[in-house]
């Protein structure tokens, strides 16, 4: 069952009181909203891309086929595709297919095109929604373990506000590691090489997502904690299905300060 209220732990792992959660907390889980919302965002960052409007059609391949016509294909017992001049010995022509989809060097029958649209749209409440619906996951430690994280037995907790003021990559890590997030850190670390192209192409290596950071406003931890892998942290407006829902799946272990949960009350965020 979902706690209504959540305790707040400081940076040495001390109770610092309790909060009580906003409705945003209390919204049902919907996969496929989540799973549409995610995709939307990741259609959105698709480049756009295509043939060029002339290519396989450079060649001059008018060729005639009318009785008498110089340099035309009349009486040769050859197709009507179109062809190009190869070759010429004086006045007998040799001729290769070009500019048909099947003949080399033509162009293609339905080549990619640019101004197709990639992006998927989704309705604003439900997008409001499916982010809902994720951050409701995020404190529900059964679906969290479910994901894969390695969550420690105190969770779901809230951070205090002392967190937000940490400047140094080296003291948010050794926060989290006395809040009983060490072997998820170590979990998150683990880098393996990236199967297919993609080793060619900048992006060799995969890690695994580690715990997402959610704070109130631009505090100096934003970049702080920026650096420890798998960590990724986030201001509470700009909030998104994909952060909180990596994959489509719901149920990341997410680390909430208490500004950003008064912040989401206060300015109603994702209603």
């Amino acid at each position: 069952m979902l706690k209504m209220k959540l305790q707040i732990f400081g940076i040495s792992n001390d109770m610092a009181g309790e909060i009580s959660l906003p409705s945003q907390f209390r919204e049902d889980i919907r996969p496929d909203l989540i799973k549409r919302a995610v995709l939307a965002l990741q259609s959105a960052r698709r480049q756009k891309y295509g043939s060029h409007p002339e290519a396989g059609k450079r060649y001059s391949s008018t060729l005639s086929k009318r009785r008498r016509r110089y340099r035309g294909s009349y009486g040769f017992g050859i197709s009507r595709t179109p062809r190009k001049i190869l070759s010429r010995r004086g006045r007998r022509l040799f001729w290769v297919g070009a500019f048909a989809p099947n003949t080399v060097g033509g162009r293609r029958a339905h080549p990619p095109k640019s101004e197709k649209v990639l992006e998927k749209k989704i309705n604003k409440k439900e997008k409001r929604k499916a982010i809902r619906s994720a951050i409701s996951a995020t404190v529900m430690s059964g679906i969290v373990r479910e994901r894969g994280h390695i969550v420690p037995e105190a969770y779901p907790f809230v951070l205090d506000k002392k967190f937000e003021g940490l400047e140094k990559t080296k003291d948010v890590a050794e926060a989290l590691k006395k809040l009983g997030l060490e072997k998820e850190l170590a979990r998150a670390s683990v880098k393996s090489i990236r199967a297919g192209k993609g080793k060619s192409r900048g992006r060799k290596y995969v890690t695994k997502k580690g715990p997402l950071i959610v704070v109130a406003g631009d505090s100096k931890i934003l970049k702080a904690a920026a650096n420890i892998p798998g960590v990724e942290i986030v201001n509470v407006k700009e909030l998104n299905a994909e952060l909180l829902a990596p994959g489509a799946m719901p149920g990341r272990l997410t680390l909430w300060t208490r500004p950003a949960i008064e912040v989401l009350e206060k300015e109603r965020l994702f209603r």
